[in-house]
């Protein structure tokens, strides 16, 4: 097995000498661009990574990974847009680079291309890829969906948003791993549980997303900090907060998320004063522990060595500890 920063290697190795040569420049220059930005790229290393637990070469399953953080840096693009966001992985975001018309048309060209790349598989690999990145495809849509609704809403229950999270974040991290398993042609009981494992281990990186959007650190976090608050958005840290705030604490909060002012320092400052008196920040910070050991429950089931399992439970624990 590679380690998880060998992964990394040969995934940012691939991506320097991808080409998309094609023209109009104008439509595939924010592709090369937002596609350069890098990042983690946690979902193609998990298909790489998958691949290989099931013993097949990686280099299999670069195609299957490259779709996936394709489509992944698609929807981003989208996202950006809709939240009106200004930087990206500290860079800016390619509708402010360029303008909203070329993020969405790039975007959608994005979501073309990825496909393109299950085409070097054969015709049963292909099949299976394809029905199951349509199935996240449209879960991701969904998800995006209930996240918008969610914004003028004020009775969000915490089902209610790990459903969210679960279709817009956690479907395509569970899916970038069964890609692995698919190309690998394991079984498909391994390739259910790999998928589980996959799902438990995003909504722990969602919830620990919305995290860091509040508490994470601006000069390494690669997004705004605050973005969430600002946008009134119904996080696991604002449900939470609602449930355990005084009732002062919960009106003032309520009142805080109706506000959209020019200037957000105040509103970002008080919202997280709330979330950390109320206990908000702590539950959350327990659910990423739950989830994470939900996902490492499911690892115990699959069939692989031990070995293999310490690889994958140690990439679940860097997550949980991520701060950045």
């Amino acid at each position: 097995m590679h380690s998880i920063l060998q992964y990394q290697e040969i995934i940012s190795k691939h991506f320097s000498e991808l080409t998309i040569s094609k023209q109009p420049d104008n439509l595939y220059e924010p592709i090369r661009y937002i596609l350069s930005l890098g990042g983690k790229r946690m979902r193609p290393v998990l298909t790489l990574m998958s691949a290989e637990v099931f013993d097949a070469d990686i280099f299999k399953a670069i195609n299957a990974a490259t779709a996936v953080e394709v489509f992944h840096n698609f929807s981003l693009i989208h996202d950006d847009i809709m939240d009106d966001a200004p930087l990206r992985r500290g860079n800016q975001t390619v509708h402010e680079k360029w303008n909203i018309n070329t993020g969405i048309l790039s975007g959608d060209a994005m979501l073309i291309l990825a496909y393109q790349f299950f085409e070097s598989y054969e015709p049963k690999i292909f099949r299976e890829l394809a029905k199951l990145f349509s199935k996240t495809a449209l879960e991701v849509c969904e998800g995006q969906q209930y996240d918008v609704d969610f914004e003028t809403r004020d009775d969000v229950s915490i089902l209610e948003y790990l459903k969210m999270i679960e279709y817009k974040t956690a479907v395509l991290v569970a899916a970038a791993m069964k890609m692995g398993a698919i190309v690998a042609e394991t079984s498909e009981e391994n390739a259910n549980l790999i998928y589980d494992f996959g799902l438990n281990l995003g909504i722990a990186f969602q919830i620990q997303d919305d995290y860091l959007d509040a508490f994470g650190d601006p000069e390494t976090f690669g997004k705004q900090v605050g973005g969430d608050i600002i946008e009134n958005k119904k996080t696991f840290l604002y449900i939470k907060a609602l449930e355990f705030a005084n009732p002062t604490d919960k009106e003032k909060l309520l009142q805080l998320f109706s506000m959209q002012p020019e200037d957000n320092t105040d509103k970002i400052q008080s919202v997280k004063e709330i979330f950390n008196s109320s206990g908000a920040s702590q539950a959350t910070q327990q659910a990423i522990k739950d989830y994470t050991f939900e996902a490492f429950k499911t690892l115990e089931q699959i069939a692989i060595s031990d070995e293999k399992k310490q690889v994958l439970r140690k990439f679940g624990e860097s997550l949980m500890n991520r701060n950045v």
